[in-house]
C-alpha cells in the first residue's frame, strides 16, 4: 500500500522563532486530531532543519526534509549543502527539482539525476518534482514534457532505487498563483506518470510509488484532490505556513 504523505515546503519563509511556533502548533494539532497512517514532512529552510528535528524528538508521525542538496559530495562550493551533511544530521527527505530551482537556478534533468543519485547514495528519500508551465499546458504538450522530466532524472535508476523515490507533480502555472489543477487534471497527470513508470519498471513497481500533487493546495480543495486514486498526498507551499490550514489539509487525506 502506498504511503500517504503531506509535505509542507516552507521555502524561504519564517524567522527562527516563527518556525518553532509553526512546528509546535502543527505537532499539537496532528497529535490531537489526525488519525490514520499519513506521513507529515516539514521541508524547512536549511538553518532550521536540526532545531526542528530536535523539537520533533521521537515523533513518528512528522519528519523533516531539506528543500535542496548539492550534486557534489564535498568541496569548494560556497553556500551549498551536501547530501552527506544531511545524512550526518539524520535528515530523511530532500526535495529535488522544484520548479523554482529549475527556473531560477537553471537546474536541468541531467543535473537533477545527479542529485537524485547522491541523495539515494546517502540514504535520503528524494521528493522529485516535475510539472509543466502554462504555455506548455496551453499547447497540449504537458504530458510529453512531464514524461521527459521523469525519464531524464529517474529512468537511469534500478527498480529497487526508484521505489525509494517520492514523486511530486506540480503544474508550474498553479504554484503560488491561487490557480489549482482540477481534480480531474491532477488525476489525469498522476495516471500518466504512473503509467510511464509502469512502462519502464512494471506495474508492481509503479503501483508502489507515492505521487504527490502540488500547486495551491489548500484546506478547501485538498479533500477532492486527495480522493483521486493516483494522488497519494500533497506537496504544500503557502498553506503549510499556517498551522490550522496545514492541519486541515493533513486531515483531508
Amino acid at each position: 500500500m502506498r504511503q500517504k504523505i503531506v509535505a509542507g515546503n516552507w521555502k524561504m519563509n519564517k524567522t527562527f522563532e516563527e518556525a518553532n511556533i509553526l512546528a509546535s502548533e502543527v505537532m499539537g494539532m496532528v497529535a490531537d486530531e489526525v488519525k490514520g497512517n499519513v506521513k507529515v514532512i516539514f521541508c524547512t529552510p536549511f538553518p532550521y532543519l536540526h532545531p526542528i528535528k530536535n523539537l520533533l524528538g521521537s515523533n513518528s508521525r512528522i519528519s523533516v526534509g531539506a528543500q535542496n542538496c548539492s550534486e557534489h559530495e564535498s568541496g569548494a562550493y560556497t553556500g551549498e549543502t551536501s547530501a552527506v551533511m544531511l545524512k550526518s544530521m539524520n535528515i530523511p527527505y530532500v526535495i529535488v527539482g522544484h520548479s523554482e530551482r529549475r527556473q531560477y537556478f537553471g537546474e536541468d534533468g541531467k543535473l537533477l539525476a545527479k542529485k537524485v543519485d547522491i541523495a539515494l547514495k546517502n540514504g535520503l528519500t528524494p521528493i522529485f518534482c516535475c510539472g509543466e508551465p502554462l504555455d506548455v499546458r496551453e499547447k497540449n504538450g504537458h504530458e510529453a514534457l512531464v514524461k521527459k522530466q521523469v525519464e531524464e532524472s529517474l529512468f537511469h535508476l534500478e527498480a529497487a532505487q526508484l521505489e525509494k523515490v517520492v514523486i511530486a507533480y506540480e503544474p508550474v502555472w498553479a504554484i503560488g498563483t491561487g490557480k489549482t489543477a482540477t481534480s480531474q487534471q491532477a488525476q489525469e497527470m498522476h495516471a500518466v506518470i504512473r503509467k510511464h513508470l509502469a512502462g519502464k519498471y512494471g506495474a508492481n513497481v509503479a503501483d508502489n510509488i507515492s505521487i504527490l500533487y502540488g500547486g495551491s493546495v489548500n484546506a478547501a480543495n485538498a479533500k477532492e484532490l486527495f480522493a483521486c486514486p493516483d494522488v497519494d498526498g500533497g506537496l504544500v507551499g503557502g498553506a503549510s505556513l499556517k498551522s490550522r490550514e496545514f492541519t486541515e489539509i493533513i486531515k483531508s487525506i
